[in-house]
């Protein structure tokens, strides 16, 4: 590789070789930072994240180069160390190294010794950082699920959302309209989790009846109910070190609903039919195409167990919201599709993908998933054309172009709909000064209610 210029931090209790490393380097364009002492050094370092090469004499008083050496590899993993040494603590040196240092130089050294060193260990740490990127753009491209697919800025901003929560542990709900992608969200986040090599789970809790799902999430133990012959291990159980999607989770009873805010508090749960308390380590990631906290105040849902889910809050946007991703999509489905019906390059001509990009798409992308899939069972050769699409897109599309519609601009009834909603969010909020509290209760609705309804309408900075 060639030469590398970086930013050094060189630490030295005396003054005269914290200057004369500081000559060196500069010479050979790198940028250096000089320590007297160890408290000079530390605060140095964490004030300065993107240090490069770190150069520290080993024998120093009250903090060390070993001091120095753990500090840095809790604050600055990736920056390498250099130890400086009198031949008298070369033993102490290795020991150094042993703990981590990248090498070290026995005094007294030459200019070339030094600059070489240094250069070694910029070539590491470059090394280093180009590897951990190559991985994680890799990791993005095997792990990241082919449906999920989106250039416009609201789906970037999922994606960002995803991969800063993706490690932690945090309980997360999904929240969007059918068909949006939640439980596609919901493995993704689980596939770039320290939990990947362990069980992703999903259920759909609206499926199953309650005393069903009782037993599907905890287990039961034989003889429980009519029909239970046998133990069984609940989802819980079976997702252990893994991860738990509950989906439709605004669909379950509220004696279930407590039972779930047990778990989430704690990870212990009982099977049904015993009274062992079992516990296990998951991850639950929830979601739901309701509006909880109208369910909150009907009564319909529980607001602690919904605090508790709250933890963090993706919300994702319908296809009406993303339309700068409707031909990308289309043209995905096309090839997904095309190969299992033992077609080629599906063309689409101008009129068939106006219509997609104008309609509304009620059911979102499971619904365009569809629309594409119906049409290239049905149509003949490889151009999709206008007349392949579903009736529906058709007559809007038509509606659209006659000029027949109200609406000039093509805009939907869905995003006539939100449009009417921020005008009267933005009249209520001038009401009350911009305090959201005073605007809920000009609308009649609760605060949270009124964030959540701001934030799925970016409204919300």
């Amino acid at each position: 590789m060639g030469a590398i210029t970086g930013k050094v931090l060189v630490i030295d209790d005396e003054e005269k070789m914290c200057e004369f490393l500081s000559l060196v380097l500069s010479q050979d364009g790198h940028k250096v930072f000089t320590a007297t002492n160890g408290e000079q050094a530390l605060d140095t370092m964490r004030s300065k994240a993107n240090l490069d090469v770190i150069v520290t004499d080993l024998m120093m008083p009250k903090i060390s180069g070993m001091d120095v050496l753990e500090e840095a590899k809790r604050l600055l993993p990736d920056t390498p160390v250099i130890m400086i040494t009198g031949y008298s603590t070369v033993e102490s040196a290795v020991d150094a190294m042993k703990a981590g240092a990248f090498d070290y130089l026995p005094k007294p050294f030459k200019v070339d010794e030094v600059k070489l060193v240094v250069n070694k260990a910029l070539d590491r740490r470059a090394i280093t950082l180009e590897n951990k990127r190559l991985r994680r753009e890799l990791q993005a491209i095997r792990e990241r699920s082919g449906e999920i697919i989106g250039t416009s800025e609201n789906m970037q901003e999922v994606f960002r959302l995803v991969e800063k929560i993706a490690r932690t542990d945090a309980t997360t709900l999904i929240r969007g309209e059918s068909g949006t992608g939640k439980d596609l969200i919901a493995r993704e986040i689980h596939m770039q989790s320290l939990r990947a090599s362990k069980p992703f789970i999903s259920i759909n809790c609206a499926a199953l009846p309650e005393t069903l799902l009782e037993s599907e999430l905890f287990g039961h133990a034989r003889g429980a109910f009519t029909g239970a012959v046998t133990t069984k291990r609940g989802l819980f159980e079976e997702a252990d070190g893994g991860t738990i999607f509950l989906d439709e989770i605004g669909d379950i009873s509220l004696a279930l609903q407590a039972k779930l805010l047990r778990f989430l508090q704690n990870r212990e749960f009982i099977r049904v039919g015993e009274t062992v308390v079992r516990c296990v380590d998951v991850r639950v990631l929830v979601a739901t195409n309701k509006d909880l906290e109208a369910a909150i105040e009907k009564g319909a849902f529980r607001s602690d167990l919904y605090y508790r889910m709250n933890v963090i809050t993706i919300y994702l946007p319908t296809l009406r919201e993303r339309k700068k991703d409707i031909p990308l999509l289309s043209r995905h489905f096309a090839r997904k599709f095309g190969a299992k019906c033992l077609k080629g390059t599906i063309a689409f001509s101008k009129e068939a993908m106006d219509a997609l990009v104008n309609y509304a798409w009620p059911g979102n992308v499971r619904e365009l998933e569809n629309a594409i899939e119906r049409a290239l069972i049905l149509m003949e050769g490889n151009d999709l054309e206008l007349h392949d699409l579903p009736d529906e897109v058709i007559e809007a599309y038509e509606v659209q172009k006659s000029g027949k519609c109200d609406n000039t601009d093509g805009e939907s009834f869905y995003e006539a709909v939100d449009e009417y909603k921020r005008e009267l969010i933005s009249k209520a909020l001038e009401k009350s000064e911009g305090i959201q509290a005073g605007a809920a209760r000009i609308l009649g609705i609760k605060r949270t209610t009124l964030n959540e309804m701001m934030k799925r309408l970016g409204m919300l900075g």
